[in-house]
Order: C-alpha cells, then structure tokens, then sequence
C-alpha cells in the first residue's frame, strides 16, 4: 500500500551546511563552491531518475538566465547570505508511490513543486530518486527531492527572504498565522495531491497524513531508525541505539497486544453477565438477581457502586448504595495497567527461568571439580 512520508529539512551556516553541495548530491552533478573555494562531485550516481528547476509562475514564461544553471542558482544562494548563522536553503522529502508509474510520479512531483514555488516565491530544485543498490534498500523506495532557497526568485536574481523565514511575530503584523501553520498546510497537501494522483491512476491505495490516533487506529507506529544509525547498519556495522529501539518497540507492540486481548476478556465477560430485553433496558442474568425480600442470599458478582440517591421532601437518605447502571465494571487505563503490569511479571519471570537454566551447567561444573 502506499506510504505517506514528507520531512522538512533547513541547511544552515551554523551547522556548517552548503547549499551547493546538497544540491550537486542530490542532482548527481559537479559543483564548484564558489564561496568555499570547494568542489562537490557526485556525477557517478546513477539513481537520479529526474532533475529540473521550478519557478514562479509569477514570472511568465521569460526564464531568468540566472536560474538556468544549477551552479549559478546555488552559488547565488550562498552569496545572497551574509551572516554567519543564515539559513541558506530548505527541503521537503517526500515519498513517491510505488504504485504510479515512472511519468505519473514525475507529473506529481512537478505538480506539487510547482504549488509550493508559487505559494512562496522561491526558486526549488527538484529531484527524483530511485532505491539506491545497497544492502537493505526497499527497491519501491521512490522519493522526491524539493530543495528551496530561502529567498524569493525575481527575474533579476534572489530577492528578499520569504515569509516562510520571518519570525511569528513579523507575520503576525501582515495578517499571517504562526510558520508551523505553513508545516501542517503542506502536509496535508502533500496527502491531498497524492491522493488525487492515486485515483487519477485508479489505483486503490490512498495515503494518510493524520496521526494512527486521529485516524481512530489503536496500534502501535512502525518502528523507526534514526538515518546514522540506519546507514552504520547497512554498511555492516551493528548500532546499539538501532538494537534499544527494536527492543522497545517489540516490548510496546507485545504490551499492547496484552492489553487488548485483556480488553477483549473483559469486554466479552461484560456482556456475558449482562441480558438485554426487548425494549431496550438491561437486567442481570437470572442466577444474579438481587435476593428476595426477607433472605440473606447476596449476588455472586461485586458491583461499582454510584453515590447514594439524594432523599425526596420528607423521606430519608437510602443507607445502601445502588449498582449504577451501566458504569463499567473497569476503567481503560485500569485495564491498560493491569495488561502492563502483567506483560512485566511474565517477563520477569521469564529472564529468570532462562538464569536458572544458565546457572544450572555452572553448579554441574563446580560439583565435579569437587570430586
């Protein structure tokens, strides 16, 4: 089914970021820094599927001869930027879907490139890329490159930063909402046009930008590895912080199946002490009926117990406190407790039967020496 992915990064100064060099890696070309005096070549890749740069639609059809050229656009974002902590350029990564073919996800990556060039002003450099041939790629890993610059495209070259770099308080005073508004904006479009590609397509996957809890979906998220941690094991090396994550998410995932078994326990026993009537109104079954008046016989079954029922006008407080119909025998989170609780013993005991069984060869050993 398809995936729904979109991650926004910034290239910054500060953490010694060149927009020329993620730019010739992800164009798979050779670029000459001309601010660094550095060169940056990737020609030898072999998974840029496309490559093209989207302007404006503002600007007509007239193209800024600056803009033509992947150096020259680049260099020009470098030198537009004088301050040692300027932001220099700033990318969305999105997955494509595998189940598009070649030329339907290329219109969609241009598609949506273009609504983002034209709601912002900036000039973008599109990328698509295929899995690369690497241990542990997913060979349906199609994904798109949308590297912007922080600065609006003018005809006669980069202009002034965009709004999606002034603070909240700038945007505040010409009417616009706080930036993260603009993050959400674009995520949910992303999952729009997608969806819309996907139909177009006719293919019956659709994708979702919602959390699984928005969703109404009760599961635990896919496990995730960091990128460092992903690359040092497909290079053959073994990552500690990978190993820890796994662990926890398969502890999470068991934890919770725990849970929802108990859950689906309690639910069943629920409705099996209870018999509904015809109109409506629930009863107890026959065997739990509350005894007769004048005999000492008590139901089997324990309720929860609702506060006493106020006294009308004249009449005095009921001494006993009545079964409340319909409150839960247990709350959620009491079950999820309870479901937690006992996953941890089961573990518990577990590690120690498999101690037992490491100690037991040892003693072996040490009654033989003995001898």
């Amino acid at each position: 089914m398809a995936t729904y992915f979109l991650y926004l990064k910034t290239f910054g100064r500060a953490g010694g970021s060149s927009a020329v060099s993620a730019a010739a890696y992800r164009a798979g070309e050779r670029i000459r820094d001309e601010r660094s005096g550095k060169t940056y070549d990737h020609s030898d890749r072999r998974d840029v599927l496309h490559k093209e740069i989207v302007l404006p639609s503002r600007l007509g059809d007239e193209v800024p001869p600056w803009a033509l050229d992947r150096s020259t656009l680049w260099n020009a974002a470098e030198h537009a930027e004088s301050r040692a902590n300027a932001r220099v350029a700033r990318e969305y990564l999105v997955a494509l879907p595998f189940e598009l073919s070649p030329p339907q996800r290329t219109k969609l990556a241009v598609a949506f490139s273009t609504e983002l060039s034209d709601r912002y002003g900036f000039a973008l450099d599109l990328t698509i890329h295929a899995a690369r041939d690497l241990p542990g790629s997913d060979p349906r890993n199609f994904h798109a490159h949308l590297l912007a610059t922080t600065r609006e495209a003018r005809l006669e070259g980069l202009g002034a930063k965009t709004t999606l770099e002034w603070c909240d308080g700038d945007r505040r005073k010409i009417g616009l909402a706080p930036v993260i508004s603009e993050l959400l904006h674009v995520r949910a479009r992303w999952a729009t046009v997608t969806n819309e590609a996907l139909e177009e397509a006719r293919v019956s996957a659709r994708v979702d930008h919602r959390s699984l809890k928005a969703q109404g979906i009760d599961r635990e998220p896919k496990l995730w590895i960091p990128r460092k941690a992903f690359e040092m094991e497909r290079h053959g090396y073994r990552s500690a912080l990978a190993d820890r994550l796994r662990d926890e998410h398969r502890n999470r995932v068991q934890a919770r199946t725990a849970e929802q078994h108990l859950l689906t326990e309690r639910t069943a026993t629920g409705a099996a002490e209870q018999h509904v009537l015809k109109d409506g109104t629930a009863t107890r079954p026959a065997e739990q009926q509350l005894p007769r008046e004048g005999t000492s016989a008590r139901p089997a079954q324990q309720h929860r117990y609702s506060e006493p029922t106020p006294a009308r006008p004249g009449q005095a407080l009921q001494s006993e406190r009545v079964p409340a119909r319909g409150t839960p025998r247990q709350s959620l989170e009491e079950i999820r407790r309870e479901a937690r609780e006992n996953w941890l013993r089961l573990r518990q005991s577990r590690e120690q039967e498999r101690a037992a069984a490491d100690a037991a060869p040892a003693a072996g050993r040490d009654s033989d020496l003995e001898r």
